[in-house]
């Protein structure tokens, strides 16, 4: 039960940390971890904090975004208990295999779910690999994908199937059958994630072997693949030999999914971060600022009379102002900051390993930049920025009203101009 409430279930929590398995209580909107037993957070190697009050996805390698945990909240609630295989985070970078099962209850009028999560890792690691057993049997499904691999580990050499080879564009000969061909072909963005993944598999860190990268063809063009294989023979000395895959072309439903994505994530007016993503991002900043020990600055702008630009200029001039003030921001900003459309005239901005003297620093130039670049305009504009910082510790919730208030306070004493506060010390003002 949630922590404040289990004074009235005398000795549940304490008969839940008898337990070997995870045991999450979860919010099935926010997918926010609620409470969990001793388990939950020793079996991954963290702390109550690092669990408690943060989603759920932050654990799972399975579960891609909230779209994804709609469809399967959405499932959860059409049965008694839900069943998975999936895979766990855990603090140091390796992945646990678990069994996943949910349910669904309704307490004081609010539903929540109850999973309860088992690492499975070792069964999964002494599963005999159908490849073991019969690996012509395992990949009779060739003709089911676009290509097979057979790796001789300790040669180096490859076999690529014909369909491979039409895949990538190549004749039955053009080929040469060694790892570099592959490892030369990978996107170097993805390379280094793909190579590390083969090595944990075969120092039995993974039971298998899955990657989705882009991959060149002969023309120079890339597609989208998924790849998935496994060690399918070994020495006496328990060494792998010998692993072997299966290669699937995703171009087109990448294409499809990435598309989906940036509709779902970026304003499409400004083309800015939108709030729903920008939300996304921040509570990842925020946690890695809490993590690092770092602060994390953060602003809010809003447009100084943008109503007046509406009323006498029209809406299709609004529009532009706010196109040409989201190129001015993006071009203002680090690449490692992130700015968002908040809402109609108003922007959130996020600074990681930023002091509050930065981060008002930061303000104060897109303030003057936003001035010169109107300056000439029809409808010139000037910015409002609230400004404050955060360690991690503290609400969203919080210290988005502070920047907020602090935003507000800049309207009030005139207008373009910055205004910060912060939670280590009083409400000041910057003398402009």
């Amino acid at each position: 039960m949630p922590s404040k409430n289990a004074s009235q279930f005398p000795g549940l929590e304490t008969l839940f940390d008898q337990l070997a398995d995870a045991v999450y209580l979860i919010d099935p909107v926010t997918s926010n971890i609620i409470w969990g037993n001793t388990q939950a957070w020793k079996s991954l190697g963290m702390t109550p904090n690092d669990i408690l009050n943060h989603s759920v996805l932050s654990l799972q390698k399975d579960v891609h975004g909230a779209p994804q945990w709609k469809d399967i909240a959405n499932e959860i609630f059409k049965t008694d208990c839900f069943r998975f295989l999936g895979r766990h985070q855990h603090r140091d970078g390796h992945e646990i295999e678990v069994e996943v099962n949910t349910t669904h209850f309704t307490w004081n009028d609010q539903r929540f779910f109850l999973s309860v999560a088992r690492d499975i890792t070792n069964r999964v690691l002494q599963e005999p690999s159908a490849s073991e057993d019969n690996s012509s049997e395992l990949f009779a499904l060739n003709e089911a994908s676009d290509g097979t691999w057979d790796w001789s580990i300790q040669t180096g050499e490859v076999t690529f199937s014909p369909q491979l080879k039409r895949l990538l564009g190549y004749g039955p000969d053009e080929m040469p059958g060694v790892l570099d061909t592959w490892k030369d072909n990978i996107h170097p963005e993805d390379a280094p994630l793909v190579l590390a993944t083969i090595k944990e598999h075969l120092k039995g860190q993974r039971p298998r072997y899955e990657a989705t990268y882009r991959l060149r063809n002969r023309n120079g063009h890339y597609l989208w693949v998924q790849d998935r294989g496994r060690i399918c023979e070994r020495d006496k000395n328990g060494s792998p030999t010998r692993a072997m895959g299966l290669v699937h072309n995703i171009t087109d439903q990448k294409h499809v999914e990435l598309n989906l994505q940036k509709l779902a994530s970026y304003d499409l007016l400004t083309s800015l971060v939108n709030r729903r993503e920008g939300m996304k991002q921040l509570v990842l900043q925020m946690n890695l600022a809490r993590r690092l020990n770092t602060p994390l600055g953060i602003a809010y702008l809003d447009i100084d009379h943008f109503k007046r630009i509406n009323d006498v200029f029209g809406h299709q001039q609004g529009d532009e102002t706010l196109k040409k003030l989201a190129k001015v921001l993006r071009h203002v900003i680090r690449s490692s900051d992130t700015i968002c459309r908040w809402g109609g005239e108003e922007f959130l901005l996020f600074a990681n390993n930023t002091d509050l003297d930065d981060m008002v620093a930061l303000g104060e130039k897109i303030r003057r930049e936003v001035r010169a670049a109107f300056f000439d305009d029809r409808s010139p504009i000037t910015i409002s920025l609230g400004i404050t910082t955060s360690n991690g510790e503290e609400e969203i919730s919080e210290t988005l009203a502070r920047a907020d208030t602090a935003m507000y306070r800049a309207k009030h004493n005139g207008r373009n101009r910055v205004e910060f506060t912060s939670p280590d010390i009083q409400p000041s003002q910057v003398d402009l």
